[in-house]
């Protein structure tokens, strides 16, 4: 099976901060990964070095088929899906919502005077339906609920037929409602043979989709467990991930934590 991110060794710092520290982590083509750990932990930023937005410090990092620093990551960016609160807080409120999605063909924010093809066009409109607010495309980002936003995101993340798929914390700031539809549609999503490598970061065990096939434990920019998820998600694991006594339970392919009572 295909290789489509290895990282060796990676540390990132900043100033006299590591973020990072000797990541080595391999995520092939078939694979769905979940990335859990505290806030701080570097989920964010180890999804910034898998989008080619941020060079490491040290360590070796390839993506389909390119090793960072050895490409112009233009060219590499289109071929990764991203969706993340920084990148939603770039689009403009007043954008229709079609057009948020359709602009990802350029690799733009904010459709200008660019011309798309029929293909884009019909692409854009496919996906919304797939992720379920075909109905909303002509009303404007702004306008939408946290829910609709986030499909509406992904739809984009989705429009270039990406190899990556990074999804960062994609069901926050949702209550229960919004997050189980949006978590049934990921399921959906992770479950699809022809979906592409997906990375999604979370912090929750109750927001992990049915489909993950790996899990990554990350606590101070440090690999805590890495594997299977069924091996890696494990009380033991993720006490150790939180620096707190918890249980881990599965039911009905759904996960969750709690606090280790006694």
């Amino acid at each position: 099976m295909a290789t489509v991110a290895e990282l060796a060794g990676v540390t990132i710092k900043r100033g006299t901060n590591v973020l990072l520290d000797r990541i080595s982590l391999i995520v092939h083509e078939d694979e769905r990964w979940v990335v859990v750990g505290p806030n701080g932990a570097g989920k964010t930023t180890l999804l910034q070095v898998l989008s080619a937005q941020m060079y490491p410090s040290d360590g070796v990092v390839g993506l389909l088929g390119e090793v960072i620093g050895a490409v112009d990551v233009f060219e590499l960016r289109p071929r990764i899906g991203f969706t993340s609160l920084a990148l939603a807080d770039r689009i403009p409120g007043r954008e229709k919502v079609r057009d948020v999605v359709l602009s990802a063909a350029y690799g733009v924010i904010g459709r200008w005077r660019e011309e798309y093809d029929t293909y884009d066009e019909q692409r854009a409109e496919d996906l919304l339906a797939s992720l379920r607010v075909a109905h909303l495309s002509q009303r404007t980002f702004g306008t939408l609920s946290e829910g609709e936003r986030k499909r509406v995101q992904i739809a984009r993340a989705l429009m270039t037929d990406p190899e990556l798929l990074l999804l960062d914390e994609p069901a926050s700031g949702l209550d229960i409602a919004g997050r189980e539809a949006l978590v049934d549609t990921l399921s959906e999503i992770c479950l699809d043979d022809d979906s592409p490598a997906t990375v999604l970061v979370t912090h929750q065990l109750e927001e992990i989709p049915q489909g993950i096939t790996h899990a990554l434990l990350l606590n101070d920019g440090k690999v805590v467990a890495s594997g299977p998820v069924e091996q890696t998600l494990t009380s033991e694991h993720l006490s150790a991930t939180f620096d707190m006594p918890l249980d881990v339970t599965r039911h009905d392919e759904r996960w969750s934590a709690r606090s280790r009572r006694g």
